[in-house]
């Protein structure tokens, strides 16, 4: 396989979702009686959880430099058409977003009866993250039947359609006060998931070059 400066950074792509996994397992160790079916990412790191300082050093900084130099792979990959390489700028403002949620945490166990400043942006540089990949995979769907990559498109469909159709769980779920954790992770995961094989897709591609 040809090898040079975006090799790596495609690399970086491929193992976001793993990193998540195993930093999300690491910290919650550290967070007695933390549920992963009920509780939100975001309260790890949430103000007087036990993990605030090491929450965002295990996983919103490392990651959110991850999506940057993944995007940054994208933006500089030849032969993508323009809307291609505009997927990159979307992915690396993703990054940018996950840097926010770490620097910014929520309120105490992310439930605050008047939200703080810092809880205000940890939920706007939230939704920037859902709407920034949600929008990536959805132009996929149409852009990878155009640069001959037909099993990316409809991967892509699959992807964007789970992550859409688990919006409504996580909203109810929300307001029920159960379960939160779960479709939040399904959500989430749905899309590093898709980012992943993006890059394995990106890897495949230099391959044949």
């Amino acid at each position: 396989m040809p090898v040079n400066g975006r090799t790596p950074a495609y690399a970086v792509g491929l193992i976001i979702p793993f990193w998540l996994l195993l930093g999300l397992i690491v910290t919650s160790h550290f967070y007695p009686g933390y549920s992963h079916i009920n509780q939100a990412m975001s309260a790890l790191g949430a103000v007087g959880s036990p993990t605030q300082a090491i929450s965002p050093l295990i996983d919103n900084y490392p990651l959110g430099l991850f999506f940057i130099i993944f995007s940054l792979g994208v933006i500089f990959t030849p032969n993508l058409p323009r809307l291609g390489r505009f997927t990159g700028v979307l992915i690396g403002l993703h990054g940018l977003a996950n840097l926010f949620t770490g620097y910014f945490p929520c309120d105490a166990l992310c439930k605050p009866v008047e939200p703080s400043a810092s809880q205000l942006i940890h939920n706007t540089a939230g939704f920037a993250m859902l709407l920034t990949l949600l929008a990536a995979s959805a132009l996929w769907s149409w852009l990878a039947f155009r640069v001959q990559e037909r099993w990316f498109g409809f991967w892509s469909i699959i992807l964007t359609f789970a992550t859409v159709a688990s919006i409504p769980w996580m909203a109810a779920a929300a307001q029920m006060e159960t379960s939160f954790g779960l479709y939040q992770r399904f959500n989430y995961f749905s899309q590093l998931i898709w980012v992943a094989v993006f890059a394995w897709m990106l890897i495949r591609r230099q391959a044949r070059a």
